[in-house]
């Protein structure tokens, strides 16, 4: 089945109409539920009185996101608004020093906030990355960054490193982390790349460039040091056609989409609710399926907004950034499940890809996902929910192949060819329901709980099986078409069908290519909605 087959144009609004219904139901739900238990005495400590002109409490449960936009807001804009400023000044006056201005100015900002002791402890641990990188050895550069990232995820050398942070600031422990554990990753990139390079080595001032990068340093995104360092180093600073204008517009996106999940957290406490296990075995089953999937939603916009509002940025200094990451809404397959598309593309490029290859062989791919996964383990800390994530998002990923391989043979192959391609694509739709749902319950329980996410299971699966578990899959299947019917336009627009060849100019004289020209003019738009 190719990505451009398509339905029938009823069948889509069918779905369509279906899956708006279902949210809006879901919405329901958990509103009700959000009003009634806003007086719970497990909610006070998250509940808090939200906006005056809304008379209602918000949903505070999320740290982070009241870091971002709440509590650190003025810090953090102070920051990088000090960036922006700066790098403007140097791109107008001294274009070609704009990276080394970059690192000055990060690595006064992380002083200033974090203490010269920090700074101290960063920059030992590049010297040390660096050092190793000139020995050339692939998997000796590995091994070293993988053990001192671990110094940072087990006692005592976690205590022993964070006494180099000064001061009693209330996000230190915060940053901390962030600044180690990416300056880790980046070390390891500018390592690994060094292996590659065949003529000499990179400089130790280029190391430098890249970790310190203000926009970057604390909260990420990673970009590979290949990529950072063409384009950090460019001198053409020239913009494209609205280019501007796209900046702006990804800005104000951004912060709309501030106001309205801010807005929605008087309406909807979705991230409250699931910590009360009380409460939960109390919901409805459509309740307790739209807390799950809506935290899921909430996590990538979470995690859209913050990566959004560093590459806007990153992009004003003539970056081009890593991409948010693709919505829990857009995934039906385990190899485009990820939350932060920098480390995704960390990993596929030295770990996944380099070890996997094409992804063909059975047991390349599995020992290329069990380095993936054990690399994000250590990445994330080692403990029971990460392990328990882990294992079955590396199960989930593996078992995609086999069932490829395991269709891709006779008579699979045969039937599939025998039938339409829109059958087809409704068969492999009802496979990829059961994915979905999958995917949603693996990360389910490494956002919230692992209680919750077998609660979720059990009530899904066996509490409310056959009827709740018929309606659920049924919803997402529509889910699914409506993804596909996406990705078909998309296809349309990136690959257009080819137009038949015009006919020729003695085409006239002849009866038999004269009668058929019309028939060919028709042909391209019923091939396309073919």
């Amino acid at each position: 089945m190719g990505i451009k087959a398509a339905l029938p144009k009823y069948e889509i609004y069918f779905y369509n109409t279906v899956l708006c219904l279902a949210l809006f139901w879901s919405t329901s739900w958990i509103f009700e539920v959000s009003s009634s238990s806003v007086n719970r005495k497990t909610f006070k400590s998250s509940i808090k009185p939200g906006w005056y002109y809304f008379g209602r409490r918000m949903d505070t449960a999320d740290l982070e996101w009241l870091m971002w936009f709440s509590t650190f807001r003025d810090h953090i804009l102070f920051a990088l608004s000090g960036h922006v400023l700066f790098a403007k000044i140097c791109s107008m006056l001294a274009p070609q020093y704009r990276s080394l201005v970059y690192m000055v100015y990060g690595v006064l900002a992380v002083w200033t906030s974090m203490g010269w002791t920090y700074v101290t402890l960063i920059l030992s641990h590049c010297i040390l990355l660096y050092s190793i990188s000139l020995v050339k050895i692939r998997w000796l550069c590995f091994v070293t960054g993988l053990c001192t990232l671990a110094t940072f995820k087990c006692e005592p050398f976690v205590s022993w490193q964070s006494g180099f942070v000064e001061g009693d600031f209330e996000l230190r422990h915060v940053l901390f982390y962030g600044g180690c554990g990416f300056t880790i990753m980046r070390c390891m990139s500018f390592a690994l790349e060094n292996c590659e390079r065949k003529d000499g080595n990179y400089n130790i001032l280029e190391l430098l460039k890249y970790n310190f990068y203000l926009p970057f340093f604390y909260f990420g995104p990673i970009m590979t040091f290949d990529k950072f360092c063409v384009q950090v180093n460019k001198s053409d600073l020239s913009r494209k056609e609205r280019e501007m204008w796209n900046i702006n517009l990804q800005a104000m996106i951004h912060l709309a989409v501030v106001i309205v999940v801010n807005t929605l957290f008087h309406f909807m406490y979705i991230l409250t609710i699931p910590t009360d296990m009380k409460l939960l075995k109390h919901l409805s089953d459509w309740a307790l399926v739209g807390l799950a999937y809506f935290n899921l939603v909430y996590d990538w916009v979470k995690a859209a907004v913050m990566f959004g509002v560093i590459n806007t940025v990153a992009r004003l200094d003539h970056l081009d950034p890593p991409k948010p990451p693709k919505c829990i809404t857009m995934l039906y397959v385990f190899a485009e499940t990820h939350f932060d598309r920098g480390i995704n593309d960390w990993l596929c490029k030295y770990v996944y890809n380099y070890l996997g290859g094409k992804h063909e062989n059975v047991v390349g791919e599995l020992v290329a996902t069990l380095c993936t996964f054990g690399i994000t383990i250590l990445w994330l800390g080692p403990c029971q929910v990460v392990l328990i994530w882990a294992f079955f998002n590396c199960f989930g990923l593996n078992f995609e192949l086999w069932t490829a391989k395991f269709f891709s043979m006779e008579p699979f192959t045969t039937f599939e060819v025998a039938m339409s391609e829109a059958m087809s694509r409704r068969i492999r739709s009802i496979f990829n329901t059961f994915n979905f749902w999958a995917i949603v319950l693996y990360n389910v329980l490494a956002i919230n709980s692992l209680d919750f996410a077998k609660l979720v299971a059990k009530r899904l699966l066996l509490k409310g099986f056959p009827i709740t578990t018929i309606i659920v899959m049924f919803v997402t299947y529509c889910l699914i078409q409506v993804i596909k019917e996406q990705e078909r336009r998309q296809a349309l627009i990136d690959d257009p069908d080819p137009l038949p060849p015009a006919p020729s100019p003695n085409a006239a004289t002849s009866p038999a290519p004269a009668s058929a020209a019309p028939q060919l003019a028709a042909d391209p738009s019923k091939e396309k909605a073919e």
